[in-house]
């Protein structure tokens, strides 16, 4: 079923410029005439989309591309010029976070004013109260006026309060980038809530690592057009032309998706070492990491890397296959390689992780998986600096007499290969 569509939809806006004009004669001569005259704007041509019940659309491109034209006509802010918008279901909109609050009431009394503005009844309010507030960590302050509220308070009660909507449809704009890694994760939490139970959502951001993970879809726009639609990695990496300076062109079929690569990362999961999957891993505790990946062609010789980059971009570490002289080849089908870590450096945050296939020798690259999973890294031992690093210590009693004791990387190495299953599955030769 469709739940929303866009048939060709265009919509213009009448402009004013400024025309320049010198007079010609007398003591005017000299003297600058300032003339207006109306142009148009087309902020959409002849657009065509449908989102399906259920799906999570991204829509991402430069300033000026159309997005926020599209969420002003969902939200029937304004009309279009020509064309047919059809909507099946309750729409909600949460553009701006915090919107109707008034700075003289308090926090308690702002859920009610903003949940109201937002669709929401009274009763409905009174019976989520309590978790509204438990969301946005505001409880000790929920009765001072919201004027006192620091920034981030301000947002993430904003944000609570329309993370308890439930509408058949919700349009999102930029709404992720509020408070801690700690709210952010809560926030990604609550919208995959959403997504599980058949919400509709239509998420415009230029937060293309959120546009990823949440994302099913998605749109690339570009002066009013829809210049690709596909899988949100293969249209970011298509974005990524504009940055490059490459002019951006609509694709013939519309998907920018390459079925003819070599290797396809298909999955990235973490575990614990007990093959639970999990979504959250704490500082210098075990971890497992799973990639699968489907082969198209055999590949002789090739290293799998993951990179784990945090919101703002930094990469922070990294693991690969190539650091000893084991050779991987691959055969044609579906498979998996494990990477085990005894314990995480990661500290608390939220981290992105991409993957990495390439040739060994030539560093070709046969396969980058963008944004691939998302991992939430919470307390465990916690030491100061941007990375835990693994030790151990002892008291010297006297003159140095022995060694230290290190773990042998070799023997480690075969544990690692010996406790991965997968390996007797045929797909490395």
């Amino acid at each position: 079923m469709i739940d929303l569509r866009f048939d060709r939809v265009s919509k213009k806006y009448r402009i004013r410029q400024e025309l320049d004009v010198v007079a010609s004669a007398g003591r005017l001569a000299r003297m600058r005439n300032f003339r207006t005259r109306k142009g148009d704007f087309w902020a959409l041509k002849d657009m065509s989309f449908q989102v399906s019940r259920g799906e999570t659309l991204g829509i991402i491109g430069p300033n000026g591309a159309g997005k926020s034209t599209i969420l002003k006509l969902l939200s029937k802010i304004t009309t279009p010029t020509s064309g047919e918008i059809a909507i099946n279901g309750q729409l909600s909109a949460l553009i701006e976070v915090g919107s109707g609050f008034h700075p003289e009431l308090s926090g308690r009394e702002n859920v009610y004013l903003s949940g109201s503005i937002l669709g929401m009844r009274r009763r409905e309010i009174t019976d989520k109260l309590s978790s509204i507030i438990e969301f946005s960590g505001v409880r000790q302050f929920i009765d001072v006026p919201v004027k006192r509220y620091s920034s981030g308070m301000y947002v993430r009660l904003g944000f609570s309060i329309a993370a308890h909507l439930q509408p058949d449809i919700l349009l999102l704009d930029e709404v992720l980038a509020v408070g801690d890694a700690e709210f952010q994760s809560k926030c990604l939490h609550r919208i995959s809530e959403l997504k599980s139970t058949g919400t509709t959502i239509v998420f415009i951001s230029h937060d293309l690592n959120a546009v990823e993970f949440l994302c099913d879809r998605a749109l690339l726009l570009d002066h009013g057009e829809i210049v690709a639609d596909g899988l949100p990695r293969d249209v970011i990496r298509r974005y990524a032309q504009e940055t490059n300076g490459a002019p951006l062109t609509p694709s013939a079929s519309g998907d920018v998706a390459d079925s003819h690569s070599v290797v396809r990362v298909t999955g990235l999961t973490f575990h614990d070492y007990e093959g639970q999957e999990i979504s959250e891993a704490r500082t210098s505790f075990p971890l497992l990491t799973r990639v699968e990946f489907l082969v198209n062609q055999p590949a002789c010789d090739v290293s799998f890397e993951v990179y784990f980059y945090s919101q703002d971009g930094k990469l922070h570490c990294q693991y690969s296959t190539s650091l000893d002289d084991d050779q991987i080849d691959l055969k044609q089908g579906k498979g998996a390689i494990e990477f085990l870590c005894d314990e995480l450096g990661l500290q608390p945050g939220l981290y992105y992780a991409d993957v990495s296939v390439k040739r060994r020798a030539d560093k070709e690259e046969l396969e980058w998986g963008y944004r691939c999973a998302l991992l939430r890294v919470i307390p465990g031992k916690i030491l100061s600096g941007r990375f835990y690093t693994p030790h151990r210590w002892r008291l010297a009693t006297g003159a140095f007499s022995e060694a230290p004791s290190y773990r042998d990387v070799d023997r480690d190495h075969q544990r690692m290969s010996d406790d991965c299953p997968n390996n007797s599955e045929g797909w490395f030769s």
